[in-house]
């Protein structure tokens, strides 16, 4: 089955004017019966919330503060801003890092529910990128030429910690290299395992991160749905982690510096994830040049979208994300 799914590109800016606030306003109730849990909704947990915010990332306390008071102070506008104590969904995800400087990945989920807004911002630094929970990321890059992005971990813990879309905002804000976001991630509680891929223009790392781990450096900057320990057999037939893992890998080796061969290997079977029933699949392939300051999204049949610090083009962008061939 096909799925016609639209895209929106906003100007957030320093987050002043309102412009980012009104999408939060609008579905706040909504998210907030999804994603925070009935405990997390008291007053005991909105000052709990922000009193961990402020500990762990003070620098962009101002921000929470100001959306928050944006969102007309609504019960459980601050966890869900903050992003602690919420259900964390699992999904699926390929990523590598380093060919020739770039941050290739697909990203897997349900193609319903996924917010579909890449916005350029300057709340401290100019970023850019796809935003999960209002002004968390998925992926995404600075000014400085630092580009993050996520892969779920494959393990089921969860733990007292922040959601990882507002752990990579929190790096591109006040990291420039792969090597202090690395420090960084060394200090973050974060409440789910994930897999965090960094690449700037001297390195490229991927990091498996969880609640009950300190952070690992993978053997390369590759990651699918598993870090270093192994996953079930119903797991991997599910997922295919092990396999997609294998599949990127071997699409970086044969791509040697040119990374757009690897952009079609994401872009093809077994890598891409043509939508399953349910509407499960891969809902963007996209690729970071963040020394250029350019992203790139691409879909299977459908012209490339491209957006960037210099050239931001706010508004939307419809594209039809195919099921599998008939038979």
């Amino acid at each position: 089955m096909d799925h016609h799914l639209v895209f929106h590109a906003l100007d957030g800016g320093d987050g002043t004017d309102g412009r980012w606030a009104g999408p939060v306003l609008a579905s706040l109730p909504a998210q907030v019966e999804r994603w925070l849990p009935e405990a997390g909704r008291t007053p005991e947990a909105e000052r709990a919330a922000h009193a961990r915010f402020a500990a762990h990332m003070p620098e962009l306390l101002p921000v929470l503060d100001l959306f928050t008071a944006q969102a007309g102070g609504a019960p459980g506008a601050v966890p869900l801003l903050a992003q602690v104590g919420l259900n964390n969904p699992f999904g699926a995800c390929t990523q590598v890092g380093g060919v020739a400087g770039t941050l290739l990945r697909n990203y897997d989920w349900d193609l319903g529910q996924r917010e579909r807004t890449v916005v350029r911002s300057r709340l401290l630094r100019p970023v850019l990128g796809m935003t999960e929970g209002f002004w968390g990321l998925l992926d995404g890059m600075n000014d400085a030429g630092l580009a993050v992005s996520l892969t779920y971990g494959g393990r089921t813990v969860h733990g007292d910690g922040f959601a990882m879309p507002i752990v990579l905002r929190y790096l591109l804000e006040t990291c420039a290299t792969v090597a202090q976001a690395v420090a960084a991630l060394g200090r973050l509680p974060v409440a789910t395992a994930q897999n965090v891929t960094l690449v700037d223009a001297e390195q490229a790392v991927t990091l498996y991160l969880g609640p009950d781990i300190a952070p690992v450096r993978a053997p390369d900057a590759c990651a699918a749905n598993h870090q270093h320990l192994p996953v079930p057999q119903e797991q991997e037939r599910e997922t295919r982690t092990h396999a997609r893992l294998a599949g990127v890998r071997a699409a970086a080796a044969a791509a040697g510096k040119d990374p757009e061969a690897v952009v079609a290997a994401l872009l093809r079977p077994p890598l891409h994830e043509a939508p399953r029933e349910g509407g499960y699949g891969t809902a963007y392939t996209a690729a970071y040049r963040p020394a250029d300051g350019l992203v790139t999204y691409h879909w299977p049949g459908e012209e490339p979208w491209r957006q960037s610090f210099a050239d931001f083009r706010p508004g939307t962008r419809e594209v039809t994300v195919r099921g599998p061939a008939a038979d």
